[in-house]
């Protein structure tokens, strides 16, 4: 009887990531089939239910697909195919991620960011350099800045005798993800040390009667300081949309007039987000009145008074939101501290993949894990259904309530409120790539653990870049 409902659950996944199959995005929800009149148990053992291999041969998926579906309180496997075959996981291996510094940092850890004096502060003058200091806060934003800026001037500070630096180091710099992406894409940030904004400047354009106005800045809710460090010039071609430039310091962009139309704005990436933290920081340290000269790189760790600190959410938040969002800028954050946590040196996102990979093996029995980042974004990570699903069965009492409901279909992509199934799941998308993988409680009570993967690696190769 619970293979029935294995099969049900079965069915609504390989659904749901039928239905962003060809572009890739990530599916949101999960149809389910609707529940009939009677006992589940009964119900779902009725044999009119299609076998999976139906369903995959009617979507044309084109490309491979595995799948294992185990019983949550034994680990007895219910449904499978292709269990061990090496598959891109997507950002499902997020899910292994947030484990992987749970376990290691602990869920209370946080991260601080600290305004750091070399010397002492004599009349309101710091005798010597003010360091703003990260250590891979994934969240902080201009307003977290503003709150510092608040709280240096409460602590008398009107100037400094020496230089405004930013320190980075905590983390090791990593201008990009993935190099196979798009340059604007924001969805492969820079991974830093400091990082402000998700290392995302907004670039806002209007149209006036000599043309198009155009500004960068590190908006926030309350503040919109506008930054030096990016810059945008309006061209006339067809294509590409944009291009990137990396001058020195300073991001230098150009945008396609045609592709612009009367308004509008996005988030572009930032590739030196230490400084762009620094820039917001002293155009805000003015508005309280605090005077700062343009800010430098430290090369070594600070070491001083302690000015002004913010600190982070607690990490079991911080992965709660970068499951339900998906952040990748989190998961390499995240995935790196934890790294050098149990005293690895990464210099690489595939060094620290490589610490974690260990870790997902002697752990969560992972036999077989090959990530070569945290997040995912990689299509050169492989993960097995088999795996994930032992993973997921281990790390259940941790990881379970952290991962994002998903919300049940009918078989028309309707919402349906009385399919009485609880489902926590991580979804998963590449161009051409889709996965989902969670948990299920069913109307019962029964747990399943779920595992699904679906990839064309020769129709993803094809992209060109630029898309």
């Amino acid at each position: 009887m619970t293979r029935g409902i294995s099969r049900r659950l079965l069915l609504s996944g390989l659904s749901s990531l039928v239905a962003t199959r060809a572009w890739g995005g990530a599916p949101l929800t999960s149809p389910w089939p609707v529940p009939r009149e009677g006992n589940v148990r009964r119900v779902v053992a009725r044999p009119n239910l299609s076998p999976p291999s139906d369903l995959i041969a009617e979507a044309k998926l084109g490309g491979k697909v595995a799948y294992v579906v185990a019983d949550g309180r034994t680990g007895e496997i219910l449904e499978d195919l292709n269990p061990l075959l090496p598959m891109a996981p997507a950002s499902v291996a997020k899910a292994m991620t947030a484990t992987y510094a749970l376990e290691t940092l602990g869920s209370k850890y946080r991260f601080k960011t600290r305004l750091i004096a070399t010397g002492p502060v004599v009349n309101g003058v710091v005798q010597g350099d003010l360091v703003l200091a990260g250590s891979g806060d994934p969240m902080l934003d201009t307003d977290d800045l503003a709150d510092m800026a608040k709280a240096l001037k409460a602590a008398g500070v009107r100037e400094i005798t020496g230089k405004f630096r930013v320190w980075a180091g905590a983390l090791p710099y990593q201008k990009v993800i993935d190099p196979s992406q798009p340059d604007q894409v924001g969805y492969n940030p820079t991974i830093s040390g400091l990082n402000l904004n998700y290392n995302r400047v907004f670039f806002e354009w209007k149209r006036g009667n000599g043309g198009y106005s155009v500004s960068l800045d590190a908006r926030s809710e309350k503040y919109r300081p506008e930054v030096a460090i990016a810059r945008m010039r309006v061209v006339e071609r067809a294509s590409p949309v944009y291009t990137y430039k990396q001058d020195g310091t300073v991001d230098r962009w150009t945008v396609s007039r045609a592709a612009l139309g009367d308004g509008g704005g996005r988030w572009l990436p930032v590739r030196r987000p230490d400084l762009y933290a620094g820039e917001v920081f002293q155009w805000l340290a003015r508005a309280h009145g605090i005077a700062l000269p343009k800010v430098l790189e430290a090369r070594r760790q600070p070491q001083g008074t302690v000015l002004a600190q913010h600190e982070s959410a607690e990490l079991t938040t911080i992965v709660r939101l970068m499951l339900k969002y998906s952040v990748n800028l989190t998961a390499e954050t995240i995935g790196l501290a934890a790294s050098i946590a149990q005293g690895a040196n990464p210099t690489t996102l595939k060094a620290s993949a490589a610490n974690m990979n260990v870790w997902l093996k002697e752990n969560l029995g992972m036999r077989h894990a090959k990530m070569t980042d945290h997040s995912g974004l990689s299509d050169k990570s492989r993960l097995s259904a088999s795996d994930m699903v032992k993973a997921l069965l281990r790390a259940d009492g941790r990881l379970h309530g952290l991962m994002k409901e998903v919300v049940p279909l009918d078989r028309d992509g309707h919402k349906n409120p009385r399919a009485g199934h609880e489902i926590h799941a991580k979804t998963g998308s590449l161009n051409f790539v889709s996965t989902l993988a969670g948990y299920v409680e069913t109307e019962d009570g029964h747990p399943l653990i779920f595992a699904i993967f679906t990839g064309d690696m020769k129709r993803r190769a094809s992209i060109p870049r630029e898309q």
